[in-house]
């Protein structure tokens, strides 16, 4: 549209979009390797690494190649690893007690990455019964089949004792039972490990994106998860779940699943002083190399956006399976 005095639109947005220099230079969020954290499965007994149908790419290690995961990952810039054990079995009951032996496999795995990494790398455990017990809840159950809160809280009181003593740096309490975080807090502080930190899985909802991280753990659960994750329609309960964890001691929380709830992710991080982290679950990365893998998307630039839109909501910490691939690529 032009006029004597020039032509319209005088603002053009496009300008700085013009080429990738430009375009790289005006970002306003931008990935970095120390964002990213690995999640890694280790399995007991395990001669071969077993591959994960569900989540090609990703294996059930054996102790050596967790080891060899760690090195790599430190390699390429990730910030931490995650890591979840997968027991023999025959080990499961119906109190989890292989997730409280000190030579349990998830307490191994963790001298195995600190001997081989040392500090360099931050080492992350699952605090969580649900891979350790028979009936796959991430609690002890009661007469009547319900998971027992406060029951739980003293199993999970002895979990942190244990990873805390096999050498972990943070510990992630995973179950969404009430009280977790305190009753943690205390047992690591009255233990000797007040310098370990606790990890708050804050806002976990009960999703349909865990399915292929029951195949990677292994999982017995018959039935769901609803009593004690959250509800997807609830975005207030996630700030009383904040309020809660940080009163408690939190050091930094979490919001599982990531790419379902970024308005609350955003929400969160806008609200704390403290590190968000967000995990991109197995379902996330399953629909992605799905549809990749069917020539339907462009698996290396949705690999990109994905992480991208997570920490553009406020994420400090992004805990994906990509996260050695891609802090290679940054």
């Amino acid at each position: 549209m032009s006029t004597t005095y020039g032509t319209f639109p005088g603002a053009r947005p496009r300008r700085l979009r013009t080429t990738p220099a430009m375009r790289n230079m005006v970002a306003e969020h931008r990935l970095h390797p120390a964002d990213l954290i690995l999640p890694a499965f280790v399995r007991e007994g395990a001669a071969e690494p077993v591959p994960i149908s569900a989540m090609p790419g990703v294996v059930q290690h054996t102790r050596d190649t967790l080891r060899k995961a760690a090195v790599e990952a430190l390699e390429a810039g990730v910030s931490g690893i995650m890591l979840f054990g997968v027991p023999e079995e025959a080990k499961k009951d119906g109190l989890g007690t292989a997730g409280t032996d000190p030579d349990g496999i998830l307490q191994v795995a963790i001298r195995d990455v600190k001997a081989e990494v040392g500090d360099e790398l931050v080492i992350m455990s699952d605090l969580c019964l649900d891979e350790y017990t028979d009936h796959g809840h991430c609690g002890v159950l009661d007469s009547e089949g319900r998971v027992d809160n406060d029951a739980t809280l003293e199993r999970y009181a002895e979990m942190a004792q244990v990873q805390a003593d096999a050498g972990v740096h943070v510990v992630g309490p995973s179950g969404m039972m009430d009280g977790q975080v305190g009753v943690i807090r205390d047992a690591l502080d009255q233990t000797g490990h007040e310098d370990v930190s606790v990890l708050a899985y804050t806002a976990k909802y009960a999703s349909a994106f865990y399915g292929p991280f029951r195949e990677a753990v292994g999982s017995s659960l018959q039935g769901d998860r609803k009593t004690y994750q959250q509800d997807a329609a609830n975005l207030r309960e996630s700030m009383r779940e904040l309020a809660l964890d940080l009163a408690e001691g939190a050091d930094m929380v979490m919001v599982k699943p990531a790419l379902p709830y970024l308005d609350v992710l955003a929400k969160i991080a806008d609200a704390v002083d403290v590190p968000v982290a967000a995990y991109q679950i197995s379902g996330e990365y399953a629909m992605v190399e799905a549809a990749a893998a069917n020539g339907w998307i462009d698996r290396d630039r949705a690999i990109m956006e994905t992480l991208t839109g997570i920490k553009r909501a406020g994420a400090n910490m992004i805990l994906t399976y990509w996260a050695t691939e891609v802090a290679r690529q940054l």
